[in-house]
């Protein structure tokens, strides 16, 4: 296995634990009847996190199978480990300051917010269309 691919796993693996984790904030905001767009904050971030853990393994899993540049890989894995990332700052900081993030306008930690979403979605744009390139080479 490629080492941007063990790398892949790695940061994967990290983020999938710290998503299921973000279970119990999740939990304690239904118990404690928080606000509808707390929990559903929560809920995203408990969620999320797993997913794109799940999409880095896949990745990880048929990197080595595309018949691309070193380089090219590295760009697959570095956007999407700093993407994943990204949104470890976000969601859950999203559901603690009851900020979505959706714009730069937001105050103190709505900006940070904010900031971490535009690094996960760029970071998974710059991954998915390097992954589509390799995949198109690869046939």
């Amino acid at each position: 296995m490629h080492t941007a691919a063990r790398h892949l796993v790695f940061h994967a693996a990290v983020i999938l634990l710290f998503g299921l984790l973000l279970g119990a904030p999740y939990a304690k905001a239904i118990k404690r009847n928080a606000p509808a767009h707390i929990v559903n904050s929560w809920r995203v971030a408990h969620l999320s996190l797993p997913i794109g853990a799940t999409l880095m393994l896949a990745t990880a899993a048929v990197l080595t199978l595309l018949a691309v540049s070193m380089p090219v890989m590295w760009v697959i894995a570095v956007a999407l480990i700093v993407s994943g990332y990204g949104f470890c700052v976000a969601t859950p900081l999203a559901a603690i300051t009851g900020q979505r993030g959706l714009s730069s306008d937001g105050a103190g930690l709505g900006k940070l917010v904010y900031a971490g979403n535009m690094v996960g979605a760029w970071g998974s744009i710059v991954g998915a269309v390097a992954l589509l390139w390799a995949a198109f080479v690869a046939l």
